[in-house]
């Protein structure tokens, strides 16, 4: 840094943070510089920012001159290059020379002033204090500098505040700081530091954590992600603790009829931070209760003013933010503590993106929250404590407990890293995002159930979880480039199951999704069968009965668990592709896999052929199910109108007869779900022969059709699809079968109806792609690994439909 930098405040050595801002960080650092922004800025937004006050650069400078150390800082830092010292030598003598060195009078009768205005401005004799560092390097856009000084916390009294200060200075050369200065190539005596003393929030008997407004893993943009915990926040960003996890869709933030929390995570958090009653230490971590463990830290009000607060600090920054927050735990009031820009998503291309498949998988060894979206494998070298450090074998994949800043040396030269705790936003994730570098986090056990040497394969590109597998699988890797891959007439749509795997491809061009299924929410997710929900005491078994207790235990009523989980579900695939439309279908189990649910077999009869039987529309005006197929209107309903995803059009799976159609309708109408009422479009499934012959009545009912290609071929050709004997008779591109979809598109268009396809047929046939958009087809919706390879091949066939017309010749 220049000195001429410093001229504007070359005489000030303390300032309050409200008269600092952005233009400030060569004076008061990244930290201290954004929250003097954020309370002169955003104040009108609502943002509140805890009094406080800095020292300045020019106080630090002061503070070395006056006590002779730069040409000592300089020998001891040559004498560890040299190879004189180590590291760790060094670092502890620079940090001696601070410890030992005094505060000029002026400096130090300016913190005082400082802090006696402060408790004043709080009505107490010695307010408690957080006293934290602030490089005048750091939190830049290129790097970030964060958890590399001391943070010191409940710090109250004159004296605690200018002896936390001279500790802050000496923080500017722990090993980990010098470590990182010179990977980043800054010269340590161009960094200076600046000290922020920030009233205490009392979130030790409330609650802290930190969020994002970007998704951390996919870069996708759209949402604001926040991590909370119970009491102080250094648990959350040292990732000692699973936290809570929330996720909210930040376009719909804007309009305040909508609530758009898209992912509530309940995190273990079993241990939080407090202040310490007595002795030298200033907190403490303690267990947390049971209760504390079993509730979010967060409710629904707090989630959505946290997130309106992240877009204000994002609009006004212009880029994504990396920002802490805290909750006092005596008035409920919540507070912003820190703002930084984000470093890793934001540096990411959104026209280029690597997608990584496993060949096949393996058996799974433990599981985690996924960092990255890579996969990477290696030998395991468990490394359970920082003493062992030196033990790791460079190109292995990292297995330890939980890292700190002073792993980064090791975390650089990993394959790949795998924790016992710590969340999305842990100091292991927030480290191997920046490097690049795949993690699995918060496995719990990692550390006891990996042996050392062990051979494994670390895969984060399997949706939010993270799977560590037995042995060296095979992987490839794709290269795609959003620019290069062709328009389309044909709206091109994607299959989507997985909430969790929804962000990964909001990259892709798509027209929206084509097809959402129901069943994966219900079976990965919810887990419990809907009539149990309904009826529990009709669950025989003690230990299914014990385990929906269990599941359903944060919410009054077990039937809102099914309705929270599934609604939060689909609104996290919507998000990803909003404003598009989301065709979600409602719920079609057979009646087996139904009865493998938990409670299941309560409710569910032994059929002969379960693939013609008990499903999709004749189950939701039953009298077996109707109550569950309430809980599923009541969650469209939900994401609908108190979510906001107006996007999502329902549709109706194997539906028989057109009377069926009339049942199913009216008792959607029963649950508020009208078609035509607040833009809501109601879509059918195409699938059985009987909807295409009398399409023409079906499509005075529906606003679209979706042909479903493998129950279409099932039931032309009379061949179960599930039967291995019969698998090669199985072909969606029969003649039979081309035939009836021709006839589904022409009638659909007839009509003037939407029409496409769901099905499997043109993922894995690109002939079939070719023959339906010669068709006319409207919409092809696809696995989304196949898109890219597809995209080309119905483009080629518009441009072959195009010449064949132009030549006068008739369609195939």
């Amino acid at each position: 840094m220049s000195a001429s930098a410093e001229t504007s405040l070359a005489n000030v050595n303390v300032m309050w943070i409200e008269d600092t801002g952005i233009a400030d960080i060569p004076s008061v650092g990244g930290k201290n510089a954004s929250l003097g922004e954020l309370s002169r800025a955003l104040k009108s937004a609502g943002v509140r920012v805890p009094e406080g006050f800095a020292t300045t650069a020019s106080a630090y400078r002061a503070f070395l001159a006056a006590n002779n150390l730069e040409p000592r800082i300089r020998k001891h830092i040559e004498d560890q290059r040299a190879g004189r010292s180590t590291l760790r030598q060094a670092g502890a003598a620079i940090r001696e020379l601070f410890l030992q060195a005094t505060f000029p009078e002026d400096i130090a009768g300016g913190i005082q002033e400082h802090y006696r205005a402060l408790c004043q401005r709080a009505g107490q004799a010695e307010a408690a204090v957080a006293v934290r560092s602030s490089a005048t390097a750091e939190d830049l856009p290129d790097a970030s500098f964060a958890g590399q000084q001391e943070t010191f916390l409940n710090v109250a009294g004159e004296r605690g505040v200018l002896e936390a200060c001279r500790r802050c200075y000496a923080s500017l050369f722990t090993d980990r700081a010098i470590s990182y200065r010179e990977m980043k190539g800054y010269d340590h005596l161009d960094v200076a530091l600046s000290v922020g003393v920030q009233r205490m929030v009392r979130s030790d008997l409330g609650a802290s954590g930190v969020m994002f407004s970007i998704d951390t893993e996919s870069g996708f943009p759209g949402v604001v992600v926040i991590s909370a915990a119970w009491g102080l926040g250094e648990t959350v960003v040292q990732g000692t603790i699973n936290p809570d996890k929330y996720q909210v869709f930040k376009p719909l933030l804007a309009d305040q009829r909508f609530s758009p929390v898209i992912e509530r995570e309940l995190g273990a958090k079993e241990r939080k931070m407090v202040y310490s009653q007595g002795g030298d230490a200033r907190t403490r971590t303690v267990e947390t209760t049971g209760r504390e463990q079993r509730s979010l830290v967060l409710d629904d009000r707090e989630i959505v003013l946290l997130a309106r607060w992240a877009v204000a600090v994002e609009d006004h920054y212009g880029r994504p933010m990396d920002m802490e927050w805290a909750k006092d735990g005596i008035t409920g009031e919540l507070f912003m503590v820190q703002a930084r820009p984000e470093t890793v998503q934001a540096r990411r291309s959104t026209s280029t993106f690597r997608t990584y498949h496993l060949d096949r998988p393996g058996r799974v060894l433990v599981t985690g929250a996924a960092i990255g979206d890579s996969i990477a494998r290696g030998q395991a070298c468990v490394v359970r404590d920082a003493k062992d450090i030196e033990s790791f074998v460079d190109g292995s994949v990292l297995v330890t407990r939980m890292t700190d800043p002073d792993w980064v040396p090791v975390m650089k030269r990993a394959a790949g890293i795998i924790t016992d705790h710590g969340g999305p936003t842990s100091h292991a994730a927030i480290v191997s995002r920046e490097l690049g570098v795949p993690a699995v986090v918060g496995t719990r056990n990692a550390t006891e159930v990996l042996p050392d040497g062990a051979q494994v394969t670390l895969s984060c590109a399997e949706g939010e979880e993270g799977h560590v597998y037995e042995g060296l699988l095979e992987f490839s890797v794709e290269e795609v480039d959003m620019q290069a891959l062709p328009a389309t007439r044909t709206a091109v749509m994607i299959n989507i199951a997985s909430p969790a795997a929804a962000f990964k491809w909001w990259r892709l061009p798509a027209a929206g999704v084509g097809l959402a299924r129901m069943e994966f929410i219900i079976n990965n997710l919810i887990r419990v069968h809907p009539m149990a929900l309904v009826h529990p005491e009709r669950v025989a078994d003690p230990e299914e009965a014990a385990l929906i207790r269990q599941l359903t235990s944060g919410y009054q009523d077990p039937q809102e668990y099914f309705i929270d989980v599934l609604a939060t579900g689909i609104a996290k695939i919507a998000a990803p592709f909003h404003p598009k439309p989301v065709i979600v279908r409602l719920s079609d189990f057979k009646s087996n896999e139904y009865s493998h649910l938990i409670g299941g077999s309560a409710f569910e009869r032994p059929e002969e052929n379960p693939m013609l039987g008990f499903r999709g529309a004749s189950r939701y005006y039953s009298s077996h199910y109707r109550e569950g197929f309430a809980l599923e209107c009541r969650a469209i309903k939900r994401v609908r109108e108190q979510a906001g995803f107006s996007n999502v059009i329902v549709m109706v799976p194997f539906c028989r007869t057109v009377r069926e159609a009339d049942q199913v309708i009216q008792a959607m109408e029963g649950h508020g779900l009208v078609r035509g009422v607040d833009g809501l479009q109601l879509y059918m499934m195409c699938e059985i022969p009987a909807n295409v012959v009398l399409a023409e009545e079906f499509a005075k009912r529906f606003d679209g059709f979706s042909i479903g290609s493998n129950d279409l071929t099932q039931l032309v050709l009379g061949v179960d699809r599930d039967s291995e004997e019969l698998a090669g008779l199985f072909d969606e591109r029969d003649p039979a079968v081309m035939s009836m979809m021709g006839q589904a598109i022409s009638k659909a268009h007839a009509a003037g109806i939407k029409i496409g396809i769901c099905g499997q047929g043109p993922s894995n046939h690109p002939d079939l792609a070719e023959f339906l958009v010669s068709q006319g087809i409207d919409s092809v919706s696809l696995n989304p690994d196949t898109y890219v390879k597809t995209l080309p091949v119905i483009a080629a066939a518009e441009a072959a439909a195009d010449r064949g017309r132009a030549a006068g010749r008739p369609s195939p």
